[in-house]
């Protein structure tokens, strides 16, 4: 870990500030107030919760004003590098630019790679982008636990886009999906069979896909995989944005078709926003978002329970022994707990 980064993390160890403090530090476009008032969405500390919803309740009303982009796509396809000059692109066009990427969690010892900021280089320094690697700490489908309180305070800080990149091809697609405007696909030509590298299901999830390191594979190549993407997609069935998905090629090296990219973006938003399509994917998308709160906070109260525990505890040893099958072991944990 380099230096400045180990001077970032003690400078976010040693923040006694309050939720008040950290609200006004975050308007302000205070970097390491961001990275406080995120690190603390993160925690498991049940001390930390209460100071949470301080914050993303004090930010909020100043929430709402960015173009959210979630960015997928196959191991090795340049993630990282494509971010790296897409978001120079866009800083140099006048905007600011926060990038949440979802680095891996070992399911052993619960360790990640936070790999992003190192791969990221001329973001890091730039004053006009966040980068904050988060880990995902066996969280479904990858995404980090906060990704969506993370989200409210970067746009509270005046960030005008929001990219949230995921681990890579599966479930993290799905519910990256539901928390941003745009969802981008990120492929590689003459890689085999190109439709076989992706579940169908993320494909009908692209609002555009993109072959990416067009510099260094034969034009006849990439024409060829964008052609058969392009058939592939339109036997898709029809967006409810009433957006027709966009296939196109980029070089992250030379920045060839990197503006494309962001005249696509800014035309899918400007369709959307002219439906009513944008505004009211938002509002299903906080809907969710309660629903998906509620379930976690009846789970912890339920866990919390020192019955509970007990019967948890005793179920598990039934299940060691083969006295009982783990399904039904839950359905009578939930009887006699009288939840359902």
């Amino acid at each position: 870990m380099s230096n400045s980064l180990n001077s970032n993390f003690k400078r976010q160890r040693r923040s006694n500030k309050s939720a008040a403090e950290l609200i006004q530090g975050i308007r302000s476009g205070n970097n390491a107030d961001l990275a406080i008032g995120i690190t603390i969405l993160e925690s498991t500390k049940q001390e930390h919760h209460e100071l949470a919803d301080e914050i993303i309740n004090g930010c909020l009303p100043f929430a709402g004003n960015s173009i959210r982009l979630g960015i997928t796509g196959v191991p090795g396809v340049g993630k990282s590098t494509f971010i790296e000059t897409f978001g120079n692109h866009l800083i140099e066009k006048g905007y600011k630019l926060a990038v949440l990427a979802i680095d891996p969690s070992s399911q052993k010892s619960g360790g990640s790679i936070l790999g992003d900021k190192t791969r990221m280089e001329t973001l890091v320094r730039n004053d006009n982008a966040f980068v904050r690697p988060s880990p995902s700490k066996g969280s479904l489908g990858g995404v980090a636990k906060a990704t969506r309180e993370s989200i409210i305070l970067c746009e509270a800080a005046g960030y005008d886009f929001i990219i949230v990149e995921t681990v890579g091809v599966g479930q993290s697609e799905i519910a990256v999906r539901g928390m941003v405007d745009f969802f981008l696909l990120l492929m590689l030509a003459g890689a085999g069979d190109e439709l076989q590298g992706i579940k169908r299901g993320i494909m009908e999830m692209a609002d555009a896909l993109i072959i990416t390191k067009a510099d260094m594979e034969e034009s006849r190549k990439v024409k060829a995989a964008m052609a058969e993407y392009k058939n592939a997609m339109h036997l898709f069935p029809p967006h409810d944005s009433e957006w027709i998905p966009q296939v196109g090629s980029c070089s992250a090296i030379s920045g060839e078709g990197i503006n494309t990219i962001l005249e696509t973006i800014e035309s899918y938003v400007n369709t959307t926003k002219l439906n009513g399509f944008f505004d009211k994917n938002r509002t299903a998308q906080d809907l969710k978002w309660m629903d998906e709160r509620i379930n976690e906070l009846l789970l912890e109260s339920i866990k919390n329970k020192a019955e509970f525990q007990r019967l948890s505890h005793t179920l598990s040893d039934q299940i060691t022994q083969g006295k009982i099958s783990p399904f039904r072991a839950a359905e009578e944990l939930i009887r006699i707990l009288k939840v359902g």
